[in-house]
């Protein structure tokens, strides 16, 4: 059996491993590593959660391989962004410990037919794979403080299933998607080697592509070793200016074909059917394709940053099967197979990549009475893009949307950038 003991022996010897694996040259230009160890502990989301959730301690280890930009050989990006280092990294979290328990009294009157059972259920342990982006925020030649991004996917050791885990309604899929953020200080205590300390948080959940979707969140301190035999290199010795950009206004026109498991089936599933019909409590559900188009109007100020304005128009597949679950329930709302809402959009570049946040209102959207109890009037985007030049600047992404950061749906994504003022910022990256 793996434990945590093991989990800290192999990767103290990779860490090892990594540090003598490639030239030694070659590692003191752009590649470290790091070691570290993460306590934490489960961040309650909700009611349910603060009612239910049981046990909240985990325990993670992370091993990351580092890549510098250096003053040397980086490029405006990198100089804009204090020559951050971009990483690949793995986690191993220990879960097995977070429990949940639903007593009796959740079911109430209505749905009498299910029982509580005699055992808590487990979150189960999750190895993650991810891309992290870290910022410098100081740099001297013994103190680092940065903050970092990870993006990545996750396995899970033990979803929810109604035989031995009927209670885990925070993970409901093996494969979820990973989402990290920190603050870390580091001193550098010799040429090449570090101790790092920060705060970290977070984030499996599958992205609404299988029920049960919670979500597990989690925070807590981190401690690590790391080894950066680049890091006298990184201290710019003199201000390097990068190249003068200058602003400009485009459009931004996208499509997006995503997928989504039903709320409503869910509680239909769990609440509303009978012990001895086949789909009582199950953990399979169908998922449904969601499309969605739109139009914005960003201004880029900056060669890192644009923001702006853009409408949202969205159609799901999966209206009827709402309308027949509505009936069912004795629900005559207007349902729709169309939403639309206005967002205020921001997109992060670094490259050829780039992040986007949205924060949106729906002006119109008819999704039944369950939809009205469970969403808010208002929807979250984020995704992560790569631009093809070759293919005249089209951008292809992943995106989440979400309402109140619990996942609507996941979609991928193509749009295009089409300037319409100083053509002159047309020209290839550098």
């Amino acid at each position: 059996m793996i434990t945590g003991k093991r989990i800290f022996t192999i990767a103290l010897c990779l860490l090892a491993i990594s540090a003598n694996a490639v030239p030694a040259d070659t590692i003191r230009h752009h590649w470290g590593a790091e070691l570290s160890i993460i306590p934490g502990r489960v961040i309650v989301m909700d009611e349910w959660q603060s009612k239910w959730q049981k046990d909240r301690q985990n325990l993670s280890f992370d091993l990351k391989l580092i890549h510098a930009t250096l003053p040397s050989d980086s490029n405006d990006y990198a100089r804009d962004y204090g020559f951050p280092t971009l990483s690949a990294g793995v986690k191993w979290s220990l879960n097995h410990d977070v429990t949940v328990h639903k007593g009796e009294e959740f079911w109430g009157k209505e749905q009498n037919v299910l029982k509580e059972v005699d055992y808590d259920s487990r979150l189960g342990n999750a190895l993650s794979f991810y891309g992290q982006f870290a910022r410098p925020l100081l740099r001297t030649h013994r103190w680092e403080i940065d903050y970092a991004l990870n993006f990545g996917v996750a396995w899970n050791q033990h979803k929810y299933n109604k035989e031995n885990n009927i209670d885990n309604e925070l993970i409901g899929s093996r494969w979820n998607i990973f989402f990290g953020a920190g603050v870390h200080g580091t001193w550098h205590f010799s040429h090449d080697w570090g101790v790092r300390l920060g705060i970290d948080y977070y984030h499996h959940s599958n992205g609404a592509l299988n029920r049960p979707n919670k979500g597990a969140n989690f925070v807590g301190p981190s401690l690590g070793l790391v080894y950066q035999p680049y890091y006298e290199a990184s201290i710019p010795r003199r201000h390097i200016p990068a190249s003068k950009f200058q602003p400009y206004t485009y459009f931004n026109l996208y499509g997006s074909i995503g997928g989504r498991t039903l709320m409503e089936e869910w509680q239909q599933t769990q609440f509303y059917t009978n012990p001895d019909e086949k789909d009582y409590r199950t953990d399979s559900f169908k998922c449904y394709l969601a499309y969605s188009f739109g139009a914005d109007v960003m201004y880029r100020y900056a060669r890192r940053w644009a923001s702006g304005i853009g409408v949202d128009v969205f159609y799901g597949t999966y209206d009827g099967r709402i309308r027949e679950i509505s009936l069912l329930r004795n629900d005559p709302s207007e349902i729709s197979p169309w939403s639309v809402g206005i967002a205020a959009k921001h997109e992060a570049f670094f490259g050829h990549l780039s992040l986007n946040v949205a924060l949106g209102f729906y002006i119109y959207r008819h999704m039944g009475k369950w939809a009205k109890e469970l969403e808010k009037p208002y929807y979250e985007r984020i995704g992560l893009n790569y631009q093809f030049q070759k293919l005249g600047n089209i951008k292809i992404g992943v995106n989440v949307k979400a309402h109140l950061t619990k996942a609507d749906l996941t979609e991928v994504v193509i749009s295009y950038p089409t300037t319409i003022f100083a053509k002159k910022n047309r020209k290839k990256l550098k």
